[in-house]
């Protein structure tokens, strides 16, 4: 166990020590429940998570949804912890257009879903190149050229920072049950109720509340081009 200034398992109440073992499980949903019994300590349990942090620093839904708590406290020394051994987050932000997404990762952790989403957009645009980023959409053949690796950058962190529900890549999952219905698709991720489409913002679901695949969004003005050549990239072809 890596020593951040914190005490020892021996010398920890009962309770934290009992969970520390649980933390260690090879079931994730075992991690995810001592994780969550963690948090309802408040800053007693803590040092546990950071622990937790540094010894399972792979991505998984345990880690994410640690780094998501420890984002939240307003402690400084967990603020110093994040920034001296997760400055850009738990999930790898691979790109190979030199695109940073630290702000988009900050962003998801913190749950703040609606300036996600709008920086989503930009860094699409950006992967398109100057003059998508002057117009502020995309062109469905820009997209066919996307680079799998940024894509795939995107995909992860909204995946993780939502414990699976949104993502590029749930939506394809449910496009795909549809029977690739466009209609269906709307229906099923809460973009459209009957014949009329969800105004934006306010209709649209800022939170974990909304059905699964609900965001990030996808203008439709333009037509279904630009969403069908994303479900359709080879990035979610594994």
């Amino acid at each position: 166990m890596t020593n951040l200034e914190t005490s020892s398992a021996l010398d920890l109440p009962g309770s934290i020590a009992a969970l520390q073992l649980k933390l260690r499980s090879d079931s994730e949903k075992v991690q995810i429940q001592a994780i969550d019994e963690l948090t309802a300590l408040g800053e007693e349990g803590l040092p546990a998570l950071m622990e937790f942090l540094i010894d399972r620093p792979e991505p998984s839904r345990a880690t994410a949804k640690t780094y998501q708590i420890l984002c939240t406290s307003q402690t400084p020394r967990v603020q110093e912890f994040l920034q001296q051994h997760f400055p850009t987050g738990t999930v790898p932000l691979k790109s190979d257009r030199n695109i940073d997404y630290t702000e988009l990762q900050q962003l998801l952790a913190q749950q703040k879903f609606q300036e996600a989403d709008r920086l989503t957009i930009q860094k699409l645009c950006e992967l398109a190149g100057e003059s998508a980023v002057l117009r502020k959409w995309l062109y469905f053949t820009e997209v066919e050229n996307f680079p799998t690796p940024d894509l795939q950058t995107i995909d992860s962190l909204w995946l993780a920072h939502s414990d699976y529900q949104y993502g590029f890549s749930v939506q394809r999952q449910i496009w795909l049950n549809a029977g690739k219905k466009w209609e269906k698709l709307w229906t099923k991720i809460g973009w459209k109720s009957g014949y009329s489409w969800t105004r934006y913002p306010d209709g649209f679901t800022w939170s974990l509340d909304a059905p699964k695949g609900h965001l990030p969004l996808s203008n439709q003005l333009r037509g279904v081009r630009v969403i069908a050549a994303l479900l359709n990239h080879s990035a979610w072809i594994k």
